[in-house]
């Protein structure tokens, strides 16, 4: 039957559908896309679901926040609530406040969607800072991934940004008492301080119109940055390959995984089902910024125990951290050095982190590709700075809560704000030496078991009436993950054509990133343990022959 023929039988639906296909196929060529795409490979680990999470996350709040732009109003023009949650009846507040007790208490399914939207908000930020944990310990931001963790950095950034926004908009006491925290830290940077506060707030604090303001930062201007980074970001993922771990087969240009159709793009779209389903289960059940109990802002009733989103929590933690005192005086104007210096600390900190990857390959000064993770235990000093700025943020986080601690503990303000001061720079330094140790200890363990077996368990006695314990040799896939195979050494000084020698401090740098690092097993050295293995198992008679056994605690003869 000829093809005109099968094409008159075929539906005509069908026929719309294919001469659709081929009319865009002709002019885009979109068949090549979509078969490049399907062709790619992901490999199949649990770790990389996690920046899955944040992006199923974000897909959860603009889909929860378009229904939600519907119905709130970004307008501090002052009414009187008059609507279905009676304690509030008659109070006079913004419009912005009064719409959003309309969502929560007048608008049906109002309330689950804006705690799935703040709820959503919350896992994306987490998402996004967990996922970079992951990428940073693995070592998956080396070359040619560098710019990828920069812009996956950013979009960290912005995320805060955009949670932010949000947490401001209801104009409660809450968000009221926090932009004025942000206006404080505003003013207080020598000459420009002033100005961006005026432009921000429209005047002087609260000013006339920032929620209008924020609301257009919320809703325009910071998503579509996002989106535009996550594009880029998803992008340069598939340009330079996703990393795996080691293992048979895998090397730096053969990924091991299933390809992204049909596998792929399925599991993909029920883990968004999932991370969906979730989200609304736990806004259904977990109450989140019941702006109800706090009342419209008001400078004069500042809550106590009022806490900030999690995300934004190390900035006002840095803030309590602060020695008093710190005022400067130069030439009759006043530097508060007790806001400046903590700002400072948190610029640099986040820049140090933004630029890691660049840091990183300046010392060690390796240039080459890399598309296996590492173990962290396999990069001991990047496994411990990592540690360190984690336990750094961890402690300006606590601070936020330090009023909370003193008196859920019955401690005084001072004792605490001492104690947390003291974490931060001791703790800091304590963790990274100590988390080094363990890296390397770890590393001595797992090149013990390839070289030796590992304990199997059973016990055996020997002719001469001494029980000894059979070591069996670990398999191909354990070995590939047990011990490394990366070798690089520290850089060296050497003179130029000149004869001078330069480059003495990233030298120094470069010993001090590889000190007592493990170098890899060699293969005459893996194949030598084996055969000691082996012969060990034959005069240990691990055939079940020659000799008597104690397993698991039973004598077999």
């Amino acid at each position: 039957m000829s093809t005109a023929t099968e094409e008159k039988k075929a539906p005509l639906g069908g026929r719309f559908v294919g001469a659709t296909a081929n009319y865009l196929d002709e002019r885009t060529s979109l068949s090549g896309l979509v078969k490049a795409l399907g062709r790619k490979v992901f490999p199949d680990h649990w770790s990389f679901m996690l920046g899955e999470i944040a992006l199923w996350s974000f897909v959860v709040v603009l889909i929860s926040g378009t229904f939600l732009t519907f119905f709130f109003q970004a307008s501090m023009v002052e009414t009187y609530y008059t609507g279905a949650y009676d304690p509030m009846r008659g109070i006079p507040m913004s419009v912005a406040m009064e719409s959003t007790l309309h969502i929560s208490f007048d608008l049906r399914g109002g309330l689950l969607v804006r705690q799935l939207h703040h709820w959503a908000a919350l896992t994306f930020v987490a998402g996004i800072g967990v996922h970079m944990l992951r990428v940073f310990f693995t070592g998956a931001f080396r070359k040619p991934r560098e710019l990828n963790w920069v812009v996956g950095f950013i979009l960290f950034v912005l995320a805060m940004a955009e949670g932010f926004t949000g947490y401001s908009l209801p104009d409660d006491v809450l968000s009221g008492n926090g932009l004025r925290i942000i206006d404080g830290m505003l003013k207080a940077v020598p000459v420009i301080g002033p100005w961006i506060s005026y432009l921000l707030f429209g005047g002087e604090f609260p000013g006339h119109d920032i929620v209008g303001r924020l609301y257009a930062l919320h809703i325009l201007v910071l998503p579509l940055i996002v989106i535009a980074l996550i594009a880029v970001h998803l992008v340069l993922m598939i340009v330079n390959k996703h990393t795996q771990f080691a293992g048979p087969g895998r090397t730096n240009t053969n990924v091991v995984g299933f390809p992204m159709m049909p596998v792929y793009m399925s599991k993909m779209g029920g883990f968004f089902f999932i991370v969906f389903g979730a989200l609304v289960l736990i806004a259904s059940l977990v109450q989140i910024n019941p702006i109800w109990g706090y009342g419209p802002y008001d400078p004069s009733p500042v809550s106590a125990g009022t806490q900030p989103d999690w995300y934004i929590g190390f900035a006002d933690g840095a803030l309590r951290l602060a020695p008093p005192h710190l005022d400067w005086v130069i030439a009759g104007k006043v530097y508060p050095m007790g806001i400046l210096i903590p700002l400072i600390v948190l610029v640099v900190f986040i820049i140090l982190v933004a630029i890691y990857p660049f840091i990183e390959g300046w010392i060690t000064g390796d240039k080459r590709e890399h598309h296996i993770a590492q173990r962290p235990r396999a990069a001991a000093t990047r496994t411990a700075i990592g540690a360190a700025g984690v336990w750094f943020y961890a402690m300006l986080w606590a601070a936020a809560s330090s009023d909370l601690i003193a008196t859920h503990f019955r401690l005084t303000m001072e004792g605490v704000i001492h104690a947390l001061q003291a974490g931060l720079i001791l703790g800091t330094i304590l963790v990274y030496f100590i988390t080094k140790r363990i890296c390397i200890a770890l590393q001595k363990k797992d090149r013990e078991i390839v070289l030796h077996g590992y304990e199997s368990g059973r016990i055996v006695r020997l002719p001469g009436g001494e029980f000894q314990e059979v070591h069996k040799p670990v398999d191909e896939y354990e070995r590939w993950k047990l011990v490394a195979d990366e070798t690089f050494e520290p850089l060296i000084v050497r003179p130029n054509d000149e004869g001078k020698i330069k480059g003495k401090f990233r030298a120094a740098m470069s010993r001090w990133f590889f000190e007592d690092r493990l170098q890899p097993l060699t293969n005459a050295e893996y194949q030598a343990s084996l055969e000691h293995q082996e012969h060990a198992l034959h005069e240990l008679g691990d055939d079940d022959h020659g000799h008597d056994a104690i397993e698991s605690g039973d004598s077999k003869h």
